[in-house]
């Protein structure tokens, strides 16, 4: 931690403090992490990072990665991070420029968070056609299948993507949906160049969805913005349309988080 001679106050941080450093350094790096490198900002005595990493780590804080050494933001501090983003007064100005996104599209607006192994639907505002696909707050869909999923992906670094590719068990849910590595690795390609993610009825038959990112302070994928829509009614042609539209609010929703 910097003073404000820039130096590491190594052995100064207080004890109730500590463990909220630890998690804002696990939070900041979006990648995984291990003891050491966290406390190369921290510096704390080696036994004292290990032991609040084994204690975050068995309340479920942080979790272990499959390399055994590094850690990720745990079930209970996504579950934290999607409480403060649902705060009243944030999600009050949320709630506004997504039903101004509804208005012009003319389709149900959402907002949704990587939660893990799935997007979480944080915010939604609906359509008023009578005809609407029901995909309520709080549910989870998959990465590889769906638009905001998929912008999920395209943030990935090549390591982590490979990962997930070579890990994952992708279900066909539509004729449309695709299950082969190679298929999802041009697709995510794909999405990184064009700057946005489609879902061409690869989730639900007859249902379409373009996705753009909603960054942090870093320029990390924190959220997606995004509209679905029932084909019959948009087509992905002239959805694709409002993709300036979806970038702009995207780009307010990004200023919201640094208010």
């Amino acid at each position: 931690m910097d003073g404000q001679n820039g130096e590491t106050r190594i052995g100064s941080i207080p004890t109730n403090l500590r463990m909220l450093l630890v998690l804002e350094e696990i939070a900041q790096s979006g990648v995984p992490v291990t003891p050491t490198e966290v406390n190369q900002r921290i510096g704390l005595p080696k036994p004292t990072i290990h032991r609040l990493f084994a204690t975050l780590e068995a309340e479920g804080f942080i979790m272990r990665e499959l390399d055994g050494k590094s850690y990720t933001p745990g079930k209970r501090l996504r579950r934290l991070s999607i409480n403060v983003l649902s705060s009243l007064r944030v999600r009050t100005a949320r709630l506004a420029v997504l039903g101004r996104l509804a208005e012009e599209v003319g389709e149900t607006c959402n907002i949704a968070v990587p939660d893990r192994d799935a997007m979480f639907y944080l915010d939604r505002v609906e359509t008023k056609w009578p005809l609407r696909i029901q995909l309520p707050i709080g549910t989870h869909v998959p990465f590889y299948c769906t638009a905001s999923g998929k912008m999920y992906l395209s943030s990935l670094n090549e390591a982590h993507l490979e990962r997930y590719l070579r890990a994952g068990h992708f279900v066909q849910h539509t004729a449309s949906t695709l299950t082969s590595i190679d298929a999802l690795r041009n697709e995510i390609s794909l999405t990184r160049d064009r700057g946005y993610s489609e879902d061409a009825e690869e989730f639900m038959d007859g249902m379409i969805a373009i996705a753009c990112p909603i960054l942090d302070d870093q320029d990390r994928l924190l959220s997606t913005v995004s509209f679905h829509a029932p084909a019959v009614r948009l087509t992905l042609e002239v959805a694709r349309s409002h993709v300036e539209r979806l970038r702009a609010a995207a780009a307010e929703l990004s200023r919201l988080l640094l208010i």
